[in-house]
């Protein structure tokens, strides 16, 4: 479960203000794979931020139960000078899971050949995104944030990050921030949609869906 208590976040800067949530309430159920939606530029990393524990509100507070990822192919915590490799081991330490099990699982998953032994900065994004969604999906959350990285890589490694995300879908719930309609109804089972500042929650995934296209085709309409 995760609970949102009367939670404000306000970003303010040389005087302008940018509310990305307004005294919200509201509680996305355990074991759920919620589909996180809103314009560009509405919040929805933000908000996997908050959820994750890294980013602090302005006011109220969020509780979870169980263990939470980080928002999976964020990849800001390893170490440039290390190799993929070596950053893998450092962060089965300090989640305490079998760090050659870690790494097995991620050096065949994210298919990265030799540069998986190679310093991260001679990494693409994409391979970074792809080393960090790998890491992810080695240990086990009670509920894994996503944003966006089952699009990083050609169509074989989509498939297989699809795959894999369902499978820990059987015993794991997800908040998964996404523009894609088709991994709303693939891989998800409830909508959340980050508007004005308030989350307005579906438990049936097309009347999120709809409300969400709704709104866009409001912002899209000529003036």
């Amino acid at each position: 479960m995760i609970w949102f208590e009367n939670v404000t976040k306000i970003f303010s800067m040389e005087g302008r203000h940018k509310v990305v949530l307004d005294a919200v309430t509201e509680t996305f159920p355990t074991g759920r794979s919620v589909a996180l939606l809103g314009r560009n530029g509405a919040g929805k990393s933000t908000l996997l931020q908050m959820i994750s524990g890294s980013l602090l509100p302005t006011s109220g507070r969020i509780v979870s139960t169980g263990s939470i990822s980080w928002p999976v192919g964020f990849a800001g915590s390893f170490h440039p000078d290390l190799s993929g490799a070596e950053n893998i081991r450092f962060v089965a330490r300090i989640y305490g899971v079998d760090s050659n099990e870690l790494i097995e699982f991620v050096e065949d998953f994210a298919g990265l050949g030799t540069h998986f032994r190679l310093p991260l900065r001679s990494y693409s994004s994409g391979m970074r995104s792809r080393l960090a969604f790998g890491t992810s999906m080695g240990i086990h959350f009670d509920t894994y944030l996503v944003d966006e990285v089952t699009a990083v890589g050609d169509a074989a490694f989509r498939k297989l990050s699809a795959h894999v995300f369902k499978e820990r879908m059987r015993t794991s719930g997800a908040v998964l921030a996404t523009h894609s309609m088709g991994q709303v109804r693939e891989l998800c089972d409830a909508v959340a949609v980050l508007l004005d500042g308030k989350i307005k929650y579906f438990e049936d995934v097309e009347e999120g869906i709809a409300f969400h296209e709704a709104d866009m085709d409001r912002l899209n309409a000529p003036k």
